[in-house]
């Protein structure tokens, strides 16, 4: 039998069907995992942190994407840098992995030592005539979103990202995201593609099979249903769910909270959608039994009421509520390997054990990504199978993939795949 050569990039691209999951080859195939670095983490924004990840000055931590290293800080005046994890000697890493605190950054190689904001300030025996200023750590192009940290490592970063900006700034004004701290986080490597992980995430779907926890507090109807299989009961409370929604909405946005959705899904480079959801049962957080899990709330958040301010991009999902916030980021290890970095937010003022049980705060997610990581081992092991063929995605609750796959091969085509 003959060996048949692989597809090109482009042919799998090609290949792809409207209103369907893409061919197996964007999976799972490693070239395809490199041009996806290149392509959606080197020339798009991406969200990799948080102000508050470095509350104070000389607080570091190191972020790894594909083969490149950055290092978030804040420098000695309180301001955020990010700077590439690079010694400009001769390359070696200046950080490990993780946080830290610096008083200075010192190559521990040959001990050339930068300031917080880059500036080479010693390199031992250089030469009298040794130029400081043409060494500094090179600095990576970045955006401080009401607290969100989103990099672009390209030259020509895409200038929609205003919109996003535009959008959330006032939204996520109240939370004061900026000054409140991390209390917990985990790091869960899901065993499949990332463009699985955010598959996943993107629709609700699997929500009521899968998600106990979850469904107590989300509504899974906020992703669509179809109204021919509902049976009359569930049809009348999904439309008296829609119309909640609409009275829901115009409440908030009278009372200043912006609400109604927003989102750039197609022809654009930066991908988002945001809205304020509704939280079922008490109402007032994504917990066990859907009441706040921290007493002293956000930033200057007064009520408990007003849902669930979620942001989606095509590497993070965050819901942010009036006491507490989940971020989580997605960043590519390999074809078959994805980290899912998760992060509970409360105020920075607020004290585990005497305003918030951790275990309430963190339960209902912690679950929810584990249970997310085996669906995408499954979702990524059928790729996987020569039986694989691209199936054909809900027009009820999976528009939103479809929109993404979309998205994804119309960016590989304008750089050139």
């Amino acid at each position: 039998m003959l060996n048949k050569l692989p597809s090109s990039i482009s042919a799998l691209l090609d290949a792809r069907a409207n209103g369907h999951s893409l061919p197996a080859g964007l999976y799972v195939r490693e070239d395809v995992f490199e041009a996806d670095i290149d392509v959606f983490f080197h020339n798009h924004w991406i969200c990799v942190g948080l102000d508050c990840d470095v509350p104070e000055p000389g607080d570091a931590t190191v972020i790894d994407i594909g083969k490149t290293s950055l290092i978030l800080l804040r420098d000695d005046d309180g301001e955020i840098r990010v700077l590439h994890n690079v010694c400009r000697h001769r390359g070696s890493r200046l950080l490990d992995p993780g946080k830290t605190i610096v008083s200075k950054l010192v190559c521990p190689y040959h001990t050339w030592t930068y300031e917080l904001t880059g500036e080479l300030s010693y390199a031992p025996h250089m030469g009298k005539d040794f130029d400081k200023e043409c060494r500094s750590l090179k600095p990576v192009t970045f955006k401080s979103i009401g607290g969100l940290i989103y990099v672009c490592l390209s030259d020509n970063p895409p200038e929609d990202i205003a919109i996003l900006e535009q959008a959330m700034v006032e939204r996520l004004a109240p939370y004061d995201i900026r000054n409140a701290k991390v209390a917990f986080q985990t790091d869960v490597i899901e065993d499949g593609n990332w463009k699985l992980t955010m598959e996943n995430n993107r629709e609700c779907y699997h929500c009521s099979a899968n998600h106990p926890e979850l469904c107590v507090s989300f509504v899974d109807l906020d992703f669509g249903f179809d109204p021919e299989t509902l049976s009359p009961e569930d049809r009348e409370q999904a439309e008296e769910h829609l119309r909640l929604y609409e009275e829901r909405t115009k409440a908030w946005e009278s009372d200043g909270f912006p609400s109604a959705a927003v989102e750039q899904l197609a022809d654009c480079a930066t991908n988002f959608r945001t809205q304020r959801l509704i939280i079922a049962g008490a109402g007032e957080s994504q917990t066990h039994d859907a009441t706040a899990a921290s007493s002293k709330l956000l930033g200057h958040m007064t009520r408990k009421d007003l849902g669930d301010t979620h942001l989606w991009g095509h590497n993070s999902w965050n819901h942010f509520m009036g006491d507490h916030a989940v971020v989580a980021t997605v960043i590519p290890l390999s074809a078959g390997k994805t980290l899912v970095r998760t992060k509970w937010l409360v105020h920075k003022d607020a004290v585990e054990g005497v305003d918030y049980d951790l275990d309430k705060l963190t339960d209902v997610w912690v679950a929810t990504t584990d249970q997310d990581a085996d669906l995408v081992a499954r979702s990524h092991a059928g790729t996987l199978d020569p039986a694989y063929q691209p199936g054909p995605y809900s027009r009820f609750s999976e528009t939103n993939l479809d929109k993404f796959a979309s998205w994804y091969i119309d960016r590989m085509r304008a750089h050139g795949y």
